[in-house]
């Protein structure tokens, strides 16, 4: 099952394990349970403290397994072959139930310690979503942290029944104690948030106590870090505060252009800036969104919790997210087939009809990767051609699955009142509305802003992105902006850090002058009243 570079690398990190691993593998005569039982009995020649015990005729879903301690309650199990993007959920919940230690503060493991009640988590999961790890990760280190906790991976391709009949059509989608609980990505802070009512306000509390900073980034994507990196390095007191780090970099799947980087993974290109940022002395702020900026001698941030950070100068990073293409249907069948991320949600469509919204780069792309999937792909862009990359282009037309509609003005997104079944579409040429049978679609028209907080505050462009000068200096003195959220053009990772980098340094440069001009103006005044 795993191939002689994955044992060495695996048998390596089994070596970090202290204590016995029991799993307990159920399975029944089916083809997936016996690739299943051979990866597993592939892990356990590794390490003679991993035992695997097989089951059969029992109820849980087969195939599938847990990790826990011999004689104790094992609180993780896996429903399915956790390959793919899973195999580092797996990796992980081995070490971790083998007594590695678990990376989380000591004040977010007591926290989930003393969380009150039985929870039996759910997560339907893809093997090709970058955005699953996180959630799988989150909920097995909680599962481990607190006995009361208990927690089940599905990988949704294989449990195609209970996909069906919970009417899941996005992933991540996380059920607690049989309850639909979220989707979409989510760690263990942000997973804790829903649970313990409390912490919101106690947080607010200690975000009060914060003193001013000399340089606040709002915003935790690769401008941001970047920022971040470079304030810290000037010595002045730092603060980044952010909904999520890493920002829409953790939604993209594969990075291929970023200088000296020759391959990576949006996830893994986020973990990689938050650890850069946290070398240095920041004081990051996450699970935190920003509601209003408040200019000033000394600036404020009041966010959602209610609390206020100051700051003597600013940088705004918060990015954009995917745009919407605002008819009807889109918004009501979002995660009931409307969706934003072939890579992560494509595998629960194998086999049906689906559509794209978009011929840019991003559509085609979208469109390429899901007709492998699917039953079938149709491609519906505004223009009179695509916009994409010719090489794209070429990709496309092989595909005996595609078609490709041009000239077509998408008008309404229809359902059954529980899930898409069709789009419809206004003919440019002909003014002809037709329609589309289908289960799902994907929207792949580009970018929004995340500005709707500052307006009022600051210019923005028609297009909602903050205007900044060569400097990344906003109409607000000791403000700056960087990255995707900018009308600086062409939104890419190499140019949001660039821009991130600069806007940095801009800060810091107000700083100096206004300390110096501050210090003028005391001068002054002490001559005057002599």
């Amino acid at each position: 099952m795993l191939d002689a570079n994955l044992k060495t690398q695996l048998k390596a990190y089994l070596e970090k394990v202290s204590r016995p691993i029991e799993i307990v593998a159920s399975v029944d005569d089916s083809a997936k349970s016996q690739e299943m039982l051979a990866l597993l009995n592939d892990i356990a020649t590794l390490s003679e403290r991993v035992n695997v015990i097989e089951r059969r005729g029992d109820d849980e879903r087969k195939p599938s397994f847990s990790i826990g301690e011999p004689g104790k309650a094992a609180g993780i199990r896996f429903a399915g072959i956790p390959m793919g993007h899973e195999f580092t959920s797996l990796v992980l919940a081995l070490l971790q139930t083998g007594g590695h230690p678990i990376k989380l503060d000591d004040a977010v493991i007591q926290q989930i310690r003393e969380l009150d009640g039985d929870y039996t988590f759910e997560t339907y999961f893809s093997l090709s979503c970058q955005n699953c790890p996180e959630v799988v990760q989150a909920l097995n280190i909680m599962a481990l942290v607190n006995p009361r906790i208990r927690h089940v991976a599905i990988d949704g391709a294989l449990f195609q029944n209970e996909v069906e009949s919970r009417q899941i059509m996005a992933v991540p989608t996380m059920f607690l104690n049989g309850e639909v609980f979220g989707q979409g990505r989510s760690g263990v802070k942000e997973i804790l948030a829903k649970l313990d009512t409390n912490a919101g306000a106690r947080a607010a509390k200690e975000l009060e106590k914060k003193p001013v900073f000399d340089v606040l980034i709002v915003g935790g994507g690769p401008a941001g870090a970047a920022a971040a990196i470079y304030s810290a390095r000037k010595g002045i007191a730092t603060g980044v505060v952010a909904e999520r780090f890493g920002g829409q970099v953790l939604d993209t799947l594969a990075i291929e252009n970023f200088v000296s980087v020759q391959e990576t993974e949006g996830p893994k290109f986020a973990t990689a800036l938050e650890q850069h940022v946290k070398s240095y002395e920041v004081d990051v702020m996450d699970v935190q969104r920003a509601e209003a900026l408040i200019p000033g001698k000394i600036n404020e941030v009041r966010l959602a919790s209610g609390a206020v950070l100051k700051a003597r100068t600013i940088v705004l990073a918060t990015g954009a997210r995917w745009r919407e293409i605002n008819v009807p249907g889109e918004r009501e069948y979002r995660n009931h087939g409307v969706a934003y991320c072939p890579h992560c949600d494509g595998p629960l469509f194998k086999g049906k009809r689906v559509a794209v919204v978009g011929g840019g780069n991003s559509g085609v792309e979208a469109a390429i990767d899901l007709a492998g999937i699917v039953n079938h792909v149709t491609l519906i862009e505004f223009g009179a051609a695509l916009r994409a990359d010719e090489v794209l282009q070429r990709k496309l037309r092989s595909l005996a699955n595609v078609t490709v509609i041009t000239e077509a003005q998408t008008t309404e997104i229809t359902g059954d009142g529980k899930k898409v079944n069709g789009i419809t579409y206004t003919d440019r040429r002909s003014s002809e509305s037709k329609h589309v049978e289908l289960e799902g679609v994907f929207v792949q028209i580009g970018l929004v802003p995340n500005t709707e907080w500052l307006k009022g505050t600051i210019e923005l462009s028609k297009h909602g992105e903050i205007v900044v000068d060569a400097k990344g200096a906003t109409s607000v003195p000791g403000v700056f902006a960087a990255g995707d959220v900018t009308t600086v053009p062409f939104k890419q990772i190499v140019i949001a850090v660039g821009e991130g980098a600069k806007a940095s340094l801009a800060a810091f440069d107000h700083l100096i002058r206004t300390s110096v001009e501050d210090e003028e103006d005391v001068q002054a005044a002490a001559m005057a009243e002599a």
